[in-house]
Protein backbone atom coordinates (compact mmCIF):
# COMPACT_ATOMS: atom_id res chain seq x y z
CA UNK A 1 0.00 0.00 0.00
CA UNK A 2 1.64 3.76 -0.84
CA UNK A 3 2.08 5.84 1.53
CA UNK A 4 -0.97 8.18 -0.34
CA UNK A 5 -3.09 4.64 -0.05
CA UNK A 6 -2.54 4.92 3.27
CA UNK A 7 -2.74 8.57 4.37
CA UNK A 8 -6.81 8.59 2.70
CA UNK A 9 -7.65 5.49 4.10
CA UNK A 10 -6.85 7.02 7.32
CA UNK A 11 -8.92 9.87 7.17
CA UNK A 12 -11.82 8.49 5.85
CA UNK A 13 -11.57 6.19 8.96
CA UNK A 14 -11.50 9.39 11.22
CA UNK A 15 -13.79 10.61 9.23
CA UNK A 16 -16.41 7.99 9.63
CA UNK A 17 -15.26 7.60 12.91
CA UNK A 18 -16.42 11.40 13.88
CA UNK A 19 -19.62 10.88 11.96
CA UNK A 20 -20.58 8.13 13.59
CA UNK A 21 -20.08 10.12 17.12
CA UNK A 22 -21.81 13.33 15.56
CA UNK A 23 -25.15 11.07 14.56
CA UNK A 24 -24.88 9.18 18.13
CA UNK A 25 -25.43 12.86 19.83
CA UNK A 26 -28.08 13.78 17.30
CA UNK A 27 -30.22 10.82 17.75
CA UNK A 28 -29.94 10.84 21.74
CA UNK A 29 -33.60 12.97 20.82
CA UNK A 30 -34.67 11.14 17.96
CA UNK A 31 -38.24 9.77 16.83
CA UNK A 32 -38.90 6.95 15.36
CA UNK A 33 -40.86 6.75 11.94
CA UNK A 34 -41.75 4.23 9.52
CA UNK A 35 -41.01 5.75 6.09
CA UNK A 36 -42.52 4.64 2.88
CA UNK A 37 -40.95 1.53 2.68
CA UNK A 38 -42.07 -0.18 5.95
CA UNK A 39 -38.50 0.41 7.58
CA UNK A 40 -38.37 2.26 10.93
CA UNK A 41 -35.96 5.19 11.11
CA UNK A 42 -34.81 6.93 13.98
CA UNK A 43 -34.62 10.75 13.13
CA UNK A 44 -33.85 14.00 15.15
CA UNK A 45 -37.26 16.33 15.75
CA UNK A 46 -35.57 18.62 13.77
CA UNK A 47 -33.03 17.50 10.82
CA UNK A 48 -30.12 20.12 10.12
CA UNK A 49 -28.22 19.04 7.78
CA UNK A 50 -30.53 16.77 5.35
CA UNK A 51 -29.07 15.04 2.12
CA UNK A 52 -31.07 14.22 -0.67
CA UNK A 53 -30.39 11.45 -2.93
CA UNK A 54 -33.23 12.63 -5.85
CA UNK A 55 -33.92 15.85 -7.91
CA UNK A 56 -37.21 15.77 -6.69
CA UNK A 57 -36.74 15.05 -2.85
CA UNK A 58 -34.70 18.44 -3.14
CA UNK A 59 -37.35 20.37 -4.66
CA UNK A 60 -39.83 18.75 -2.03
CA UNK A 61 -37.02 20.33 0.59
CA UNK A 62 -36.90 23.70 -0.63
CA UNK A 63 -40.91 23.98 -1.24
CA UNK A 64 -41.02 23.11 2.60
CA UNK A 65 -38.55 25.91 3.50
CA UNK A 66 -35.65 23.48 3.94
CA UNK A 67 -33.07 24.70 1.73
CA UNK A 68 -30.81 26.01 4.48
CA UNK A 69 -30.69 22.57 5.87
CA UNK A 70 -30.26 20.94 3.15
CA UNK A 71 -26.23 20.35 2.37
CA UNK A 72 -26.46 17.83 -0.51
CA UNK A 73 -28.29 16.52 -3.29
CA UNK A 74 -27.67 14.46 -6.25
CA UNK A 75 -26.78 15.55 -10.40
CA UNK A 76 -29.32 17.59 -11.90
CA UNK A 77 -30.99 18.72 -9.12
CA UNK A 78 -31.45 22.49 -10.61
CA UNK A 79 -34.50 23.46 -9.38
CA UNK A 80 -34.71 25.66 -7.47
CA UNK A 81 -31.87 27.73 -8.66
CA UNK A 82 -30.63 27.49 -5.29
CA UNK A 83 -30.36 24.09 -4.85
CA UNK A 84 -27.43 24.11 -7.72
CA UNK A 85 -25.25 25.53 -4.50
CA UNK A 86 -25.27 22.48 -3.07
CA UNK A 87 -22.52 19.58 -2.66
CA UNK A 88 -22.77 16.84 -5.04
CA UNK A 89 -22.54 13.46 -3.62
CA UNK A 90 -23.29 12.09 -6.95
CA UNK A 91 -26.11 10.59 -9.19
CA UNK A 92 -29.45 9.18 -7.82
CA UNK A 93 -28.29 5.94 -8.96
CA UNK A 94 -24.57 5.85 -8.22
CA UNK A 95 -23.85 8.31 -4.79
CA UNK A 96 -20.37 8.96 -3.47
CA UNK A 97 -20.63 6.88 -0.01
CA UNK A 98 -17.50 9.44 0.78
CA UNK A 99 -18.91 12.26 -0.54
CA UNK A 100 -22.32 12.09 2.19
CA UNK A 101 -20.14 10.95 5.06
CA UNK A 102 -17.88 14.31 4.41
CA UNK A 103 -21.11 16.11 4.75
CA UNK A 104 -22.10 14.87 8.55
CA UNK A 105 -25.62 14.48 7.63
CA UNK A 106 -28.15 13.79 10.19
CA UNK A 107 -30.94 13.01 7.54
CA UNK A 108 -30.53 10.97 4.58
CA UNK A 109 -33.71 10.86 2.19
CA UNK A 110 -33.74 8.77 -0.69
CA UNK A 111 -36.32 7.18 -2.90
CA UNK A 112 -37.29 3.42 -3.99
CA UNK A 113 -37.39 4.07 -7.33
CA UNK A 114 -33.78 4.92 -8.48
CA UNK A 115 -31.68 4.49 -5.61
CA UNK A 116 -29.58 1.57 -5.03
CA UNK A 117 -30.36 -0.98 -2.25
CA UNK A 118 -27.56 -1.73 -1.44
CA UNK A 119 -26.62 2.02 -1.17
CA UNK A 120 -29.15 2.52 1.47
CA UNK A 121 -27.75 -0.79 3.21
CA UNK A 122 -24.47 0.88 3.66
CA UNK A 123 -25.66 4.02 4.66
CA UNK A 124 -27.76 2.73 7.57
CA UNK A 125 -24.38 0.56 8.38
CA UNK A 126 -22.37 3.34 8.90
CA UNK A 127 -25.18 4.55 10.97
CA UNK A 128 -27.28 7.42 9.04
CA UNK A 129 -30.58 7.64 9.71
CA UNK A 130 -32.17 6.87 6.06
CA UNK A 131 -35.73 7.75 5.00
CA UNK A 132 -36.96 6.17 2.11
CA UNK A 133 -40.14 7.32 -0.31
CA UNK A 134 -41.62 5.47 -3.08
CA UNK A 135 -44.66 7.87 -4.22
CA UNK A 136 -46.42 6.07 -7.42
CA UNK A 137 -49.09 8.63 -8.03
CA UNK A 138 -50.78 12.00 -7.72
CA UNK A 139 -52.63 10.80 -3.72
CA UNK A 140 -48.85 9.38 -2.68
CA UNK A 141 -46.81 12.50 -3.84
CA UNK A 142 -48.91 14.38 -1.90
CA UNK A 143 -49.01 12.16 1.39
CA UNK A 144 -44.87 12.14 0.56
CA UNK A 145 -44.63 15.73 0.76
CA UNK A 146 -46.89 15.31 4.40
CA UNK A 147 -44.48 12.77 5.30
CA UNK A 148 -41.02 14.69 4.37
CA UNK A 149 -42.71 17.72 6.48
CA UNK A 150 -43.61 15.60 9.52
CA UNK A 151 -39.90 13.73 10.09
CA UNK A 152 -38.23 17.37 9.44
CA UNK A 153 -40.48 19.46 11.41
CA UNK A 154 -42.21 20.91 9.05
CA UNK A 155 -45.66 19.79 9.30
CA UNK A 156 -47.47 23.34 9.02
CA UNK A 157 -45.48 23.88 5.91
CA UNK A 158 -45.91 20.52 4.42
CA UNK A 159 -49.87 21.18 4.92
CA UNK A 160 -50.01 24.44 3.76
CA UNK A 161 -48.16 23.21 0.08
CA UNK A 162 -50.27 20.19 -0.43
CA UNK A 163 -53.59 22.21 0.51
CA UNK A 164 -52.32 24.65 -2.46
CA UNK A 165 -51.29 21.52 -4.89
CA UNK A 166 -54.30 20.06 -3.97
CA UNK A 167 -56.55 23.32 -4.90
CA UNK A 168 -54.97 23.71 -8.47
CA UNK A 169 -55.55 19.92 -9.47
CA UNK A 170 -59.39 20.62 -8.42
CA UNK A 171 -59.23 23.32 -10.35
CA UNK A 172 -58.46 21.53 -13.51
CA UNK A 173 -60.42 18.54 -13.49
CA UNK A 174 -63.39 21.42 -12.88
CA UNK A 175 -62.57 22.66 -16.36
CA UNK A 176 -62.97 19.63 -18.25
CA UNK A 177 -64.66 17.40 -16.70
CA UNK A 178 -68.06 17.76 -19.04
CA UNK A 179 -65.59 17.81 -21.77
CA UNK A 180 -64.98 15.60 -24.49
CA UNK A 181 -61.62 13.70 -24.08
CA UNK A 182 -59.07 13.26 -27.03
CA UNK A 183 -56.89 10.29 -27.35
CA UNK A 184 -53.57 11.75 -26.37
CA UNK A 185 -50.26 9.72 -27.38
CA UNK A 186 -47.19 10.36 -24.91
CA UNK A 187 -44.34 9.48 -26.07
CA UNK A 188 -40.90 9.45 -23.42
CA UNK A 189 -38.52 7.73 -25.32
CA UNK A 190 -37.26 8.68 -29.53
CA UNK A 191 -35.55 5.91 -30.69
CA UNK A 192 -36.73 3.84 -30.22
CA UNK A 193 -40.26 4.98 -29.68
CA UNK A 194 -41.30 4.69 -26.23
CA UNK A 195 -45.14 5.91 -24.25
CA UNK A 196 -46.59 5.54 -21.17
CA UNK A 197 -48.84 2.48 -20.01
CA UNK A 198 -51.46 2.15 -17.23
CA UNK A 199 -51.30 3.85 -13.45
CA UNK A 200 -48.03 5.83 -14.55
CA UNK A 201 -47.75 9.56 -13.24
CA UNK A 202 -47.88 10.42 -16.97
CA UNK A 203 -50.87 8.61 -17.92
CA UNK A 204 -52.57 10.21 -14.26
CA UNK A 205 -51.44 13.37 -15.66
CA UNK A 206 -53.83 13.07 -19.23
CA UNK A 207 -56.49 11.67 -17.16
CA UNK A 208 -56.69 14.66 -14.71
CA UNK A 209 -56.42 17.06 -17.41
CA UNK A 210 -59.47 15.26 -19.25
CA UNK A 211 -57.47 13.54 -22.30
CA UNK A 212 -57.41 9.61 -22.95
CA UNK A 213 -53.99 8.10 -22.75
CA UNK A 214 -54.16 5.81 -25.63
CA UNK A 215 -51.90 3.30 -24.59
CA UNK A 216 -53.52 3.09 -20.66
CA UNK A 217 -54.93 -0.66 -21.50
CA UNK A 218 -51.34 -1.55 -21.85
CA UNK A 219 -49.96 -3.49 -18.37
CA UNK A 220 -46.55 -2.41 -19.23
CA UNK A 221 -45.14 0.81 -17.72
CA UNK A 222 -43.43 1.96 -20.62
CA UNK A 223 -44.00 0.30 -23.70
CA UNK A 224 -42.07 0.05 -27.21
CA UNK A 225 -44.84 1.28 -30.07
CA UNK A 226 -44.59 0.14 -33.42
CA UNK A 227 -45.53 2.92 -35.36
CA UNK A 228 -48.56 0.90 -37.48
CA UNK A 229 -50.02 0.31 -33.85
CA UNK A 230 -49.72 4.19 -33.18
CA UNK A 231 -51.61 5.15 -36.71
CA UNK A 232 -53.92 2.37 -35.72
CA UNK A 233 -55.22 3.68 -32.37
CA UNK A 234 -55.57 7.53 -34.01
CA UNK A 235 -54.11 9.82 -31.08
CA UNK A 236 -56.05 13.63 -31.41
CA UNK A 237 -52.95 14.85 -29.96
CA UNK A 238 -49.15 13.66 -29.64
CA UNK A 239 -47.12 15.08 -26.84
CA UNK A 240 -43.44 14.42 -26.66
CA UNK A 241 -42.06 14.80 -23.17
CA UNK A 242 -37.85 16.33 -23.73
CA UNK A 243 -36.22 13.50 -22.19
CA UNK A 244 -33.08 13.95 -23.44
CA UNK A 245 -31.39 17.12 -23.02
CA UNK A 246 -30.35 19.72 -25.38
CA UNK A 247 -32.04 17.03 -27.82
CA UNK A 248 -33.10 18.53 -31.39
CA UNK A 249 -36.66 18.24 -30.93
CA UNK A 250 -38.04 19.55 -34.18
CA UNK A 251 -36.31 16.55 -36.11
CA UNK A 252 -38.80 14.24 -33.83
CA UNK A 253 -41.60 16.50 -34.50
CA UNK A 254 -40.59 16.40 -38.40
CA UNK A 255 -40.65 12.46 -38.05
CA UNK A 256 -44.32 12.03 -37.25
CA UNK A 257 -45.36 15.09 -39.78
CA UNK A 258 -45.64 11.65 -42.75
CA UNK A 259 -47.85 10.25 -40.72
CA UNK A 260 -50.69 12.23 -42.22
CA UNK A 261 -53.65 9.65 -41.67
CA UNK A 262 -52.98 10.39 -37.70
CA UNK A 263 -55.85 13.28 -36.37
CA UNK A 264 -52.99 14.66 -34.69
CA UNK A 265 -50.45 15.29 -36.92
CA UNK A 266 -53.11 16.16 -39.78
CA UNK A 267 -54.47 18.30 -37.17
CA UNK A 268 -50.88 19.79 -36.33
CA UNK A 269 -51.09 19.00 -32.84
CA UNK A 270 -47.81 17.53 -31.75
CA UNK A 271 -46.60 19.36 -28.24
CA UNK A 272 -42.95 19.48 -26.09
CA UNK A 273 -43.47 19.29 -22.93
CA UNK A 274 -40.35 19.85 -19.99
CA UNK A 275 -39.74 16.16 -18.80
CA UNK A 276 -38.99 17.34 -15.51
CA UNK A 277 -42.17 18.83 -15.33
CA UNK A 278 -43.96 15.57 -16.22
CA UNK A 279 -41.97 12.86 -14.26
CA UNK A 280 -40.84 14.63 -10.74
CA UNK A 281 -42.79 13.42 -8.09
CA UNK A 282 -42.60 16.66 -6.70
CA UNK A 283 -44.69 19.45 -6.09
CA UNK A 284 -43.92 20.91 -9.98
CA UNK A 285 -45.73 17.52 -11.12
CA UNK A 286 -48.66 20.23 -10.73
CA UNK A 287 -47.07 22.61 -13.04
CA UNK A 288 -46.70 19.51 -15.71
CA UNK A 289 -50.47 18.90 -15.14
CA UNK A 290 -51.25 22.39 -16.21
CA UNK A 291 -48.95 22.81 -18.98
CA UNK A 292 -50.76 19.34 -20.28
CA UNK A 293 -54.47 20.86 -19.86
CA UNK A 294 -53.62 24.17 -21.62
CA UNK A 295 -52.16 21.27 -24.24
CA UNK A 296 -55.39 19.13 -24.62
CA UNK A 297 -57.89 21.96 -23.77
CA UNK A 298 -56.68 25.10 -24.66
CA UNK A 299 -59.90 26.62 -24.92
CA UNK A 300 -61.03 25.71 -21.26
CA UNK A 301 -58.12 27.26 -19.53
CA UNK A 302 -58.12 30.66 -21.59
CA UNK A 303 -61.91 30.94 -20.34
CA UNK A 304 -63.01 33.33 -17.21
CA UNK A 305 -64.42 31.60 -14.48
Amino acid sequence: MTVYMKNHTIRTLLVVSFTILFISLSTAHASVHIDEMGRRVAIPSRPERIVSLAPNITEILFALGLGAETVGVTMFSDYPKAAGSKSIVGSFVNISLEKVVSLNPDLIIGTADGNRKETVEQLEQIGFPVYVINPGNFEEILETILNIGTITGHEEQAKEVVHNLQERINRVVSLTKDLKKPGVFFQTGIDPVVTVGRNTLQDSLIKLAGGVNIYGDVTTRYPRCGMEEVVARKPDIIIVSSMKRGGDFSRVRNRWMKWKNIPAVKNNRIYIIQANLVDHSSPRIVDGLEEIVKIIHPAATTRKD
